[in-house]
């Protein structure tokens, strides 16, 4: 009776004559590749190039947004400190122009001057955790009771100025314009309100920190503002809202990545 089991893969190659004048086109025989049609090759060398290019193209593209990689906050962290003069950030690239862009050290406060600066910053603070609180908007409901609202210390300091027999003035035109171009962002561009929320709130717990330590040195007999006191652990309460914007900014399209980002120089 005849062995019926099939011959393996690797023993057929010896077992038929005929695979053995088999040509392969990328046989370790020959020192290049034979191509049967050698327009095959033209079509693979231009489709080959186009990768290339298109790859290259993208990579490029990639480039143009610092910081994407740790995610959206670091993109607004990224250029919001280029606006800054070279003299703030080291990253800055602004010239230094207008007194308050000088150096703390190169001008002289007075508490007039700073009960200005607190009366308007409680009215922005006032007019973004009202926005944020009142609003059913999801995106915006990812930011109530984060640890960063201002509004109820900055209340809590004036009341202490006025104990002091200093008069609390009015906000500013300036204040107010901004407060209702919060508002009307709120309701109309939610990318362009975030870019506010977030300039506003982590430049406060940073250079906002500093400049706060200069003035009470200077005009305070450094008492240290409420304004400048969190309850908990400040880069716990930071990385948690860091979170939330990069979880927000997850579902946005690139362009309205960049249209929030075009909005920095304004917040």
């Amino acid at each position: 009776m005849a062995y019926s089991a099939p011959i393996s893969p690797s023993l057929s190659f010896f077992k038929n004559p005929q695979l053995t004048r088999l040509s392969f086109p990328f046989s370790p025989l020959y020192s290049r590749p034979r191509v049967q049609n050698p327009s095959l090759l033209t079509k693979n060398k231009t489709w080959s190039s186009s990768v290339v290019v298109a790859a290259t193209a993208a990579e490029k593209q990639k480039k143009r947004y610092p910081g994407e990689s740790k995610g959206f906050v670091e993109e607004m962290r990224f250029v919001a400190m280029r606006l800054h003069t070279k003299e703030q950030a080291k990253e800055g690239e602004k010239e230094t122009k207008a007194p308050e862009e000088r150096p703390v050290a190169k001008w002289e406060p007075t508490v007039e001057g700073y009960l200005r600066f607190l009366v308007d910053s409680k009215l922005v603070y006032d007019t973004l955790e009202g926005i944020i609180h009142q609003s059913t908007f999801p995106t915006y409901a990812e930011f109530k009771n984060t640890g960063l609202e201002r509004a109820e210390k900055l209340e809590t300091d004036l009341k202490w100025f006025k104990e002091q027999g200093y008069e609390i003035p009015e906000p500013t035109d300036t204040g107010k314009k901004y407060s209702q171009y919060l508002k009307d962002l709120s309701e109309k561009d939610p990318p362009s309100f975030i870019c506010h929320f977030y300039n506003i709130y982590f430049a406060h717990s940073a250079g906002g920190r500093m400049i706060g330590r200069k003035v009470a040195e200077r005009i305070l007999d450094n008492r240290e503002l409420e304004f400048y006191k969190w309850d908990g652990d400040l880069s716990g309460l930071l990385q948690n809202v860091r979170e939330k914007l990069n979880k927000v900014a997850g579902e946005w399209t690139r362009e309205e990545k960049n249209h929030c980002l075009e909005e920095t120089e304004k917040s």
